[in-house]
């Protein structure tokens, strides 16, 4: 056998080195000491004091919002997003097709219904099919930025304002992905992020929301968080006041609507974006014209965050190769981080959705 040889068809693999090839996030002694001085301070934490706090002040100057709330996960962080804007019984929101499904399933907790929209060959919102789903219903658009590569936030904007849409955004996998030198999440009248293991900015697990407008930051308050921190912040002369227990009675007996989705308070905020771009870049260049495989294409304008390398396979360029046996040569070189995504994938095809509206194009 020459050196040509597949590792599948019994040639050496190309990489020998025993896995796991990468783990995330980075944990070295810093982190354990903070965790252990954690320990000795405060596990619960009711209001917005401590590490909360600090981690709220980090995240809103390194966006440069007013705002935000750390939740327990990204799925929180938009649900209470939705509910905070607005969102309930009946109303419509269009979101691209191509997602997590947490993108969608708070929706349905709130009574709304996702609208699936089209994406381009780079899954982008695919505005023109976006435009074909606005009804009498629809309140709101999505901005996903999947797998921290932005949205082109100019003909969002547009889009939203044009059609007099609400833009929120998804930024889960984009801490620190910039279009246009913006932070994404700073586009619409919030966002919502996801804290978990793998994300560019990791705790483990948690989310936030982030935004410049105070009513909808009132909002997210009353949704999800304690009374203490309600009582706090939302000043006793505003109307959402009576919710958080201001005044003696029947109306201070009644905590908060939400569902406690406060943040496990263990994190350590640290910018790992320089070495994912030094990564993506280099293999980027090392896949550049291989068949089979499509490298991301990303415009001048944007600054991505690399939460994963999204690659396009092209089976026409290897005589049809089904992706199942691509993946199994792949794996059989030693490349077993290489991976196909399961849960985010086009949302009209998962099974454990109820059915929201599809594109008229997935039906034909």
């Amino acid at each position: 056998m020459n050196d040509s040889t597949l590792a599948l068809l019994g040639g050496t693999p190309a990489i020998t080195a025993a896995g796991p090839h990468f783990t995330w996030p980075p944990i070295d002694d810093c982190d354990r000491r903070a965790v252990a001085a954690q320990l000795e301070t405060a596990v619960p934490i009711p209001d917005r004091s401590g590490v909360v706090a600090d981690l709220e002040d980090a995240l809103a100057s390194c966006l440069g919002v007013r705002h935000v709330v750390t939740t327990c996960t990204g799925t929180a962080a938009l649900h209470s997003m939705y509910a905070a804007a607005g969102i309930g019984p009946g109303d419509e929101v269009i979101i691209p097709a191509l997602t997590f499904r947490a993108t969608a399933t708070p929706l349905f907790h709130l009574g709304a219904l996702p609208v699936l929209a089209d994406v381009d060959d780079r899954g982008q919102l695919d505005l023109d099919d976006a435009a074909r789903r606005i009804t009498a219903r629809t309140k709101a658009v999505v901005a996903v930025h999947l797998w921290g590569l932005p949205e082109n936030m100019d003909a969002l904007t547009w889009f939203a304002d044009e059609h007099e849409l609400m833009l929120l955004e998804d930024g889960s996998h984009a801490h620190g992905a910039t279009w246009n030198r913006q932070m994404t999440g700073t586009f619409g009248t919030a966002a919502a992020f996801s804290l978990n293991g793998p994300k560019p900015l990791s705790a483990g697990e948690g989310g936030f929301v982030a935004t410049d407008d105070t009513e909808l930051y009132y909002r997210v308050l009353l949704h999800g968080q304690y009374s203490k921190r309600c009582r706090r912040e939302i000043p006793t002369t505003h109307p959402l006041a009576r919710y958080c227990g201001h005044r003696h009675g029947a109306e201070a007996a009644h905590p908060p609507p939400g569902r406690g989705p406060r943040p496990h308070p263990f994190t350590r905020l640290e910018d790992h974006l320089a070495g994912r771009q030094t990564i993506a870049a280099r293999m980027c260049a090392a896949l550049d014209g291989v068949p089979g495989i499509r490298i991301p294409a990303v415009p001048a304008a944007a600054r991505a965050s690399w939460y994963a390398l999204p690659l396009r396979y092209e089976p026409a360029e290897l005589g049809g190769l089904p992706i199942e046996r691509f993946f199994d040569a792949l794996h059989a070189e030693g490349a077993t981080e290489a991976d196909q995504p399961g849960s985010t994938c086009p949302l009209h095809t998962h099974p454990a959705l109820p059915g929201p509206r599809l594109p008229a194009a997935r039906l034909r």
